[in-house]
């Protein structure tokens, strides 16, 4: 069957919206770098494309600033948003194996409690989750921060439309009578055929879990446990007299670095792991 061609002013059209999208993409990230390297008393007079010369004096000033300790809130950002992260994609894809790979009674109720789960703002548990951690002598500690991601069902949901689409239940037979025990066609089977999902979800897990300011400052109190957007918090309710936004730009530009460099390493997975995780065959 012949296609025909897409008209020429159909094409530029399309090229126009995509650079405005681009644009408006990047223009952001772009003023933040810009102001990053500007003093305050320059960044207060206003917009500028021109890069400035306080780069290394702002971030000497971040370095430097014993009330927030960029060096430990950095480290505690990436302990958080990894094992965020690990524990997310694993146990949700081994969520949505058992209820895509068995056949029981209870498996449309289950799934329909999880996705009911999903619509649950965290807000509304959050006094409740805040309370038991507390008897739970777990406050001041990452535990509550990352052992909850092992129920998420926004990546379960993912994980499960994936499976309809890529994951052949011959498969998982077919390894079942070679004498696979379930665990081992899991890691084996199932686990390489959803790599490109897995990294998608990392990456969204990854991402949700660095930028979350709501549950660490509830359960955080001490300075030096504390992640990164409650420090960025911190700094911006400093004193006027006091506050500095060329040290605010940079301390958001080092947040912004650590989840460049994971779109960039797992960036390869993502088309291909939305593609295929919402068309199915």
């Amino acid at each position: 069957m012949r296609r025909d061609k897409p008209s020429p002013i159909r094409t530029i059209i399309a090229y126009i919206v995509l650079i405005i999208l681009a644009f408006l993409c990047l223009f952001f990230f772009y003023i933040l770098i810009i102001n990053c390297t500007r003093y305050h008393t320059e960044i207060q007079k206003g917009f500028s494309l021109v890069p400035g010369k306080a780069f290394m004096t702002n971030l000497q000033n971040v370095l430097n600033d014993a009330n927030v300790p960029i060096l430990s809130g950095l480290r505690n950002s990436i302990i958080v948003a990894t094992g965020s992260a690990i524990l997310a994609t694993y146990f949700s894809a081994m969520t949505a194996y058992g209820l895509y790979a068995y056949k029981f009674k209870l498996r449309k109720p289950a799934f329909i409690f999880i996705l009911l789960i999903m619509v649950m703002p965290t807000q509304v548990s959050a006094l409740g989750f805040i309370d038991l951690m507390g008897k739970m002598n777990l406050t001041d500690t990452f535990w509550p921060l990352v052992l909850p991601s092992i129920a998420s069902p926004a990546v379960f949901y993912f994980m499960y439309s994936y499976m309809e689409s890529s994951l052949p239940l011959e498969l998982v037979e077919a390894a079942r009578i070679d004498g696979s025990g379930e665990f081992k066609t899991f890691n084996r089977v199932v686990i390489p055929i959803m790599k490109p999902a897995l990294a998608v979800q990392a990456i969204f897990a990854f991402v949700s879990s660095w930028n979350n300011y709501f549950m660490p400052a509830l359960i955080l109190n001490k300075k030096e446990l504390k992640t990164l957007p409650v420090l960025i918090a911190t700094l911006r309710s400093a004193d006027f007299l006091k506050f500095d936004m060329g040290k605010v730009y940079m301390l958001i530009t080092i947040a912004i670095v650590p989840i460049i460099i994971v779109y960039i390493l797992l960036s390869k997975y993502i088309v291909s792991g939305v593609t295929l995780g919402g068309v199915k065959e």
